[in-house]
């Protein structure tokens, strides 16, 4: 937890400071262009506080920048703020209690389709979405798709960044056995897993109820062979030929894995394949920079590589961005002084900094910030600039709604392939079992 009151902005602690400072050196190697746009009337409440919940940080100066920059909006406006941060599996909990109870925080900064679920718990943040996107150079597709309520043109969720888990991979393995990249098509990238654990040199992707890691893999499965779960009317489709084809494929990639990612958690391959168990695997940027960051594991990074996950039967990557999405609260005293915070945060003078001192693990929503120093800063972490110029999302290809953010949460795709891999059920059966599952959701 940090309290920011104006004393605590006035002596920021030497940590976030420091970490500021190196950042906003950074950042001034970045050409960040901005329109001549009027801020949007704010007029902060009178004794205004405000309380915000967050993810935890993957990148240690995330955590940092992002309590710096809070510190500065307190010199700013005097508006005393207080950041708790939580576990990855803890605040999509934390968020449900928050809009049942109408008590708690001011702000929640959840994952992805968050606001979509809790919609008339919130207030609009039309007016600042507006303000940036036109400041800014417009908003990246995969922000609009999840700051957007589906049917209108009202903004519920303040996206801040995407983290996209494309491939990430040994160059001396893939070399070892016949390969200098991994291929674009199912067979092709079948082939490579199986070499590679002939090789003892193992590939793995998360089967367990992981919000990054679980998610990302099952849907480029399903996505990759063509299927989706629900249609774009919002009709569900997960039970298709194409969903069928995904599955059988998966009973032949499953056994290249190495044992135990059924139970797999977010930060599993991060420490198998830092102890070199597993070779190929899907991951953030962090996973990259905490082994270049160790002298131990320096030379592991130095042989990584990172590739977008395979297009299979797709004329583009099918990958998404789990994605931070801030949400204002009806229930807030304070209403404009959280959208003046949120404002105030996504302004170049403090958003860039806090890019670059994410190390590129959260790519931008907004245009303009492609320019940012952060993605010339290491040619590995350049794939991750577009994270959210994609046009894949939680519940493609239907409508985002309170129904595809339960089907995320359920984990409805994940454990369909769990059960396939793990032997429990067939491709059939599996199918018909998600579809069931996810028709209790979507009540279609």
């Amino acid at each position: 937890m940090a309290i920011i009151t104006r004393r605590r902005a006035l002596q920021l602690g030497a940590a976030g400071a420091t970490a500021l400072a190196a950042a906003e050196r950074a950042a001034a190697q970045s050409r960040i262009p901005a329109a001549d746009v009027p801020a949007p009337n704010l007029p902060i409440e009178s004794g205004a506080t405000l309380r915000m919940l967050r993810p935890v940080r993957f990148v240690q100066p995330d955590e940092e920048v992002f309590r710096a920059n809070a510190a500065k909006f307190t010199q700013a406006t005097g508006v005393q703020v207080r950041i708790d941060f939580v576990g990855w599996e803890d605040i999509n909990q934390q968020t449900a209690v928050t809009a049942n109870t109408g008590a708690g925080p001011d702000l929640i900064m959840g994952f992805s389709d968050a606001p979509h679920i809790y919609a008339d718990k919130l207030i609009e943040v039309t007016d600042i979405a507006e303000y940036l996107g036109r400041k800014y150079g417009g908003w990246l597709p995969l922000a609009r798709k999840y700051g957007i309520r589906h049917g209108t043109q009202n903004w519920i969720g303040l996206p801040f960044g995407a983290s996209s888990g494309p491939l990430v991979y040994r160059k001396s393995a893939m070399t070892e056995v016949g390969f200098q990249r991994a291929p674009d098509d199912h067979a092709g990238f079948l082939d490579l897993c199986r070499k590679l654990k002939a090789a003892n040199k193992p590939a793995g992707f998360a089967l367990g109820n992981a919000v990054g890691d679980g998610n990302g893999f099952a849907n480029w499965l399903v996505w990759s062979h063509g299927g989706y779960l629900v249609d774009e009317d919002g009709k569900v489709a997960i039970n298709s030929r194409e969903t069928v084809a995904a599955l059988n494929y998966l009973r032949e990639l499953y056994p290249t894995f190495v044992p135990g990612t059924i139970a797999w958690g977010d930060i599993s391959n991060n420490r198998a394949y830092s102890a070199s168990e597993c070779w190929l695997t899907a991951n953030g940027v962090s996973l990259y920079f905490s082994l270049k960051n160790d002298p131990a594991t320096r030379p592991i990074a130095e042989d990584s590589e990172h590739q977008l996950l395979p297009k299979g039967v797709l004329t583009q990557h099918p990958m998404s961005g789990l994605t931070l999405n801030a949400m204002v609260f009806r229930h807030s005293r304070f209403p404009n002084a959280a959208r003046a915070f949120l404002a105030f945060m996504m302004e170049a003078e403090q958003y860039d900094p806090w890019l670059i001192a994410n190390l590129g693990y959260w790519a931008q929503p907004l245009a303009a910030y492609k320019d940012s120093a952060v993605w010339t800063s290491d040619p590995k972490v350049a794939i991750f600039r577009d994270s959210m110029n994609n046009e894949f999302w939680n519940g493609y290809k239907g409508p985002i709604s309170e129904a595809s953010g339960q089907a995320n949460a359920e984990y409805v795709m994940v454990q369909m392939c769990a059960s396939v891999a793990s032997g429990q059920a067939t491709p059939e059966a599996a199918a018909r079992e998600a579809e069931r599952r996810a028709r209790r959701i979507f009540r279609r």
